[in-house]
């Protein structure tokens, strides 16, 4: 059921996001993601210098002029957004949760590809597959998926990418940009070979989210602290230097073995924090793209 509260909170989305998309987003987005190739538009009389292999002979010889075929390029993209809603989601000790980033991530995302002509569908996991809408073009289709993701119940709180990633590939079989919105906080030894397969496939980009207090907890003496995925509670104390070191190492690790699982698969990666204006990010992201694909 629609809420007159959100309501106002897809209406507010909307008029950032497609300001962002206009302003910032929208001619880099169409730089870097190609279209699937050339189609045939139209034929044109030959010009000197022309390629002889573009003569199409059967007009040339129906009308005994020479007659060369022009190509466009097939523009329209296919982009999968992997929106992953499981229970660490629901955590920022800044400016939002990061399930609230995740949801205005996705509208950017949406808005840049509906405005390039392209269509856009959303995958919603957690450990398991909790919503799948099909691709398809529009402003309407955008907003419908704004709504769905801001009012919707997970009925699962752990993350299984690996499982999300297996199902894009069952469903999914034209080549598509892939757009994976997680904190990928599960162990990458599950989904990494999965993730260097799909990216074959498809064209992944990870949007890996994340909250200060993830990586640095202050010394604030006892602490409870609950894994949200699994509900266990743990009382440390942060005055603990050992602790603090265990801790530091526990996120150093999981770091570096995201960050090889990435760099294995050839997956490009944007880092965005609940603390941080998602823009500069983003922008970052295209013009390094656009950067290397012109070089």
């Amino acid at each position: 059921m629609l809420t007159s509260e959100l309501m106002s909170q897809i209406k507010r989305i909307e008029i950032r996001t497609r300001r962002l998309v206009n302003d910032s987003f929208a001619g880099d987005y169409q730089s870097i993601f190609k279209g699937r190739g050339m189609a045939f538009d139209e034929v044109r009389p030959y010009n000197p210098g022309d390629e002889i292999r573009t003569i199409d002979w059967n007009v040339t010889a129906r009308t005994g002029e020479a007659y060369v075929k022009q190509f466009t390029e097939e523009r329209e993209l296919t982009v999968m957004l992997m929106v992953d809603m499981s229970a660490s989601g629901d955590f920022g000790s800044v400016n939002r949760f990061k399930r609230e980033l995740a949801a205005e991530l996705t509208a950017v995302l949406a808005f840049a590809a509906t405005t390039n002509n392209d269509k856009v569908g959303m995958l919603i996991f957690t450990d398991q597959v909790e919503l799948f809408i099909p691709p398809r073009k529009g402003r309407r289709h955008v907003l419908r998926l704004i709504r769905e993701l801001l009012a919707f119940e997970p009925q699962s709180k752990g993350t299984d990418i690996k499982l999300a990633l297996d199902t894009i590939n069952q469903i999914v079989k034209r080549r598509s940009i892939l757009f994976m919105i997680s904190d990928f906080l599960e162990d990458p030894a599950h989904y990494r070979k999965t993730l260097a397969m799909t990216n074959r496939r498809h064209d992944i980009i990870a949007v890996d989210l994340s909250d200060p207090m993830e990586h640095d907890i202050a010394n604030v003496g006892l602490l409870t602290l609950e894994d949200a995925e699994t509900g266990e509670l743990t009382w440390v104390d942060t005055s603990d230097k050992k602790w603090q070191q265990a801790f530091h190492n526990r996120v150093d690790k999981l770091e570096e073995e995201k960050h090889q699982a990435f760099i294995r698969s050839s997956v490009d990666r944007i880092n965005i924090g609940t603390d941080m204006d998602y823009i500069n990010p983003l922008t970052g992201f295209f013009q390094q793209r656009a950067k290397r694909i012109r070089h």
